[in-house]
């Protein structure tokens, strides 16, 4: 499970085995997480995390959306 980015206590990584989906970013904090797709950035799966903290991921992911897409195709086709 490689790390794309660490902000604060969030953790953005992939899943090594999920190259046949499009680009997405798993975030966790502690024993939450969340999935999102990066183009465009969409919310997939919530699993503890409340509305304001999606909100707050959501901002950090549109900030830095293209070093974590860069990082996905780095990963899965470098």
């Amino acid at each position: 499970m490689p790390t794309a980015l660490r902000v604060g206590p969030y953790r953005f990584f992939f899943y090594s085995g999920e190259r046949d989906e499009l680009p997405h970013v798993h975030i966790e904090r502690d024993d939450k997480i969340a999935k999102y797709w990066l183009e465009p950035i969409r919310l997939e799966t919530n699993r503890g995390f409340s509305r304001a903290e999606i909100g707050r991921i959501q901002r950090l992911l549109s900030k830095n959306q293209r070093e974590l897409i860069g990082a996905w195709h780095g990963y899965f086709r470098g």
